[in-house]
């Protein structure tokens, strides 16, 4: 039991940190000074005016193989109100089906346990214009694949979590 507490400490230290620096330096690269004591001016990290369509992947879309736990971290900041939008092929013969799961915890996402999981994209749904999810409130969401027994999130990198941020008051 220890042995299992350690494990899962060490891996919300990470993913935190992980997250932390990933944020600080998105700001900083864009020399977004704001949140490190150089206001000069109206400024405010916040540059969007509402709601952003934001596709998993990008380019990449939704499918085995890609690290999405790596895109939504370089992908950050995602707010409350934005819409994810998941784009993959229908099954066939010749592709793999892909869905769409909401994690109820970081333990499961962690662990990739699909059991309490729900399914919030048919592997039906991302054809097309994909399935689209709105984050509509400010907790954290646990994405994954949950088709092959959950075998495309554990060995397909089919996960990922985001935190969406408040959008702030623009001065």
């Amino acid at each position: 039991m220890g042995s299992k507490f350690a494990e899962a400490l060490f891996a919300i230290l990470l993913i935190a940190s992980m997250l932390a620096v990933s944020t600080a330096n998105k700001d900083w690269q864009q020399r977004n000074y704001t949140g490190w004591g150089f206001n000069r001016g109206p400024y405010h990290l916040n540059k969007t005016e509402g709601p952003n369509k934001i596709i998993v992947g990008g380019s990449e879309n939704w499918h085995y193989g890609f690290n999405y736990a790596d895109w939504s971290l370089k992908n950050a900041s995602f707010y409350v109100h934005d819409t994810l939008v998941f784009k993959y092929d229908p099954p066939t013969n010749s592709t793999r089906p892909h869905s769409v799961y909401l994690l109820p915890n970081l333990w499961s996402f962690i662990n990739c346990d699909l059991s309490q999981a729900k399914m919030v994209g048919s592997p039906t749904q991302g054809s097309g214009n994909g399935f689209e999810f709105v984050l509509k409130s400010w907790q954290p969401y646990y994405f994954a694949c949950g088709e092959h027994g959950g075998a495309h999130c554990k060995d397909g990198m089919m996960r990922f979590f985001v935190f969406p941020k408040l959008r702030g008051w623009h001065y």
